[in-house]
């Protein structure tokens, strides 16, 4: 792949980790919710979910990190959590033909615990 495709994928990725693209999905396994929220109900589920987005959209790469900013490892609450982004057609049935191309991409992120990946 093309370092200028490269370049646009991650750009793209950066806006749907930033929560720019409309288009995207950000989805958090049930089991990671479930292991962060405890016992808190509702309430505390939606405070874990600001929380792990705020750290998503924060987390800073490394340059040994993967070209496209697809991936990224970091640790919350003593656990160790993965975010990766995945690209499909717009109806999510199919992988994207091209994922540099917006028009015909959903992103999807998925924030998971570590054992979930």
């Amino acid at each position: 792949m093309s370092t200028s495709i490269c370049e646009r994928i991650a750009r793209l990725n950066d806006r749907c980790r930033h929560g720019c693209d409309r288009n995207a999905r950000i989805v958090i396994t049930r089991t990671c919710l479930a292991h962060l929220g405890g016992d808190g109900g509702p309430a505390r589920e939606a405070v874990v979910q600001a929380e792990l987005l705020a750290m998503v959209r924060a987390y800073c790469f490394q340059p040994g990190d993967g070209p496209e900013r697809d991936f990224g490892a970091f640790t919350f609450r003593d656990q160790r959590l993965f975010f990766k982004i995945d690209y499909y057609d717009l109806d999510l049935d199919f992988g994207s033909e091209d994922p540099a191309d917006a028009s015909i991409t959903r992103r999807v992120l998925t924030i998971m615990l570590a054992e979930d990946y």
